[in-house]
């Protein structure tokens, strides 16, 4: 029976994490495409490769090194993108994103991104990861102005959940979002209907202001807002992150892919940290059969990417968001706890913990990167004094 329950408790990890990074940006890559000049239907070719291409990578890389490795499209990229290719077409666009998968390739042979995240107290790392998950944290309690009851009986099974059913906790709470959505009203499905999905190959056009203007600021938010934090969640659980080999393999893979729709992948973070909590699996060095899980359900949403377009379209936004959010209270309690555990880092913790929190962005380059940065001057300026 035990053995049923960790099967269940994997599964519904990578479930869950899958439903939350589809959902919670899926309307950026349509607008992306729209913003390229592409058609609507191009969104379900996107994310049929983008989902291929995840999934797939999830598997391999969580399987080979025993680590839940999750990988994920870029989303902080994708809001990036929707700003600044306006102007330049598919082709164009295509050209920028190889050209940005080739730098982050680059990367990985070279090791030099590795060798500065290794030097980076995991004081720090926690810190930065709290901070980039605590917003998601607040926005189930926002959200309450929009569907109090739907929200508040979801904290309350997951209280419930979480002191009698602890493995089924998230299940429970999803379900009983879905249903209350349902009996409101908030979810429309008379529109909905079986859509087959296809690849439409897109011929790359290199173009110097492209480059310029696409690829090396997706490069710059790809790394610094996504693998940072993705190796931050790693290193914050404990894990021994193959930062280089995932570069690597994330790299060559989505500079093959691009032509196809696959504008950037990275390390995921937010999602990752579901797939590490204990209500994947009380023993860590299992938890990689969740991230196994999550790329099974992402190669299952790129099958069914045009259905799947649709079906999110129905969802109330702040259902997805609350989802997010109440299953990463226990990632973001953990971080805070390890953040601050040690009072040589605690100055610089927070500083690190209050800055990744901030709206902060500045030439394009997230909170994220800036919190770590702010923590490594602090933690220098109150050592030298």
């Amino acid at each position: 029976m035990a053995g049923i329950d960790q099967l269940v408790s994997r599964v519904m990890a990578g479930l869950v994490a899958v439903i939350i990074g589809f959902t919670s940006s899926v309307a950026l890559i349509y607008q992306v495409v729209i913003v390229l000049g592409g058609r609507p239907e191009l969104v379900a070719s996107w994310i049929l490769m983008l989902g291929l291409v995840m999934g797939s990578t999830s598997i391999i890389l969580s399987y080979y090194y025993k680590v839940p490795i999750l990988i994920a499209w870029s989303t902080t990229g994708a809001a990036l993108l929707i700003s600044t290719a306006d102007g330049y077409n598919l082709n164009e666009a295509v050209g920028a994103f190889m050209l940005c998968a080739l730098l982050v390739f680059l990367s990985g042979m070279t090791g030099w991104f590795e060798k500065v995240m290794n030097r980076i107290p995991s004081e720090l790392a926690c810190a930065m990861l709290a901070g980039v998950l605590v917003t998601f944290g607040i926005d189930v309690f926002n959200f309450m102005n929009e569907l109090p009851l739907m929200i508040g009986l979801m904290v309350l099974v997951y209280c419930i959940g979480k002191r009698y059913f602890a493995r089924f906790t998230m299940l429970s709470v999803l379900i009983t979002g879905v249903l209350l959505a349902w009996n409101m009203g908030h979810i429309d499905t008379s529109n909905l209907q079986w859509q087959a999905s296809s690849f439409a190959y897109i011929a790359p056009s290199f173009n110097f202001q492209a480059f310029i203007s696409i690829s090396i600021p997706l490069y710059i938010v790809t790394m610094t807002s996504q693998n940072l934090p993705g190796i931050a969640v790693l290193k914050a659980h404990n894990y021994k992150a193959p930062i280089s080999a995932s570069l690597n393999v994330t790299g060559f893979i989505n500079l093959v892919t691009a032509p196809f729709g696959t504008y950037s992948i990275n390390l995921a973070a937010i999602t990752a940290a579901i797939c590490m909590s204990e209500d994947a699996d009380k023993n860590p060095d299992k938890r990689y059969w969740a991230s196994i899980a999550g790329g099974v359900f992402y190669i299952i949403m790129a099958l069914c990417a045009a259905t799947l377009v649709a079906v999110v379209a129905s969802l109330p936004q702040a259902l997805i968001l609350a989802l997010a959010g109440i299953a990463l209270f226990g990632t973001i309690a953990s971080s805070l706890q390890q953040a601050l555990h040690s009072s040589q880092y605690s100055e610089a913790a927070i500083i690190t913990f209050l800055v990744t929190a901030s709206d902060l962005t500045l030439w394009s380059v997230g909170s994220a990167c800036w919190g770590i940065i702010a923590g490594v001057l602090t933690l220098f300026i109150i050592r030298k004094g």
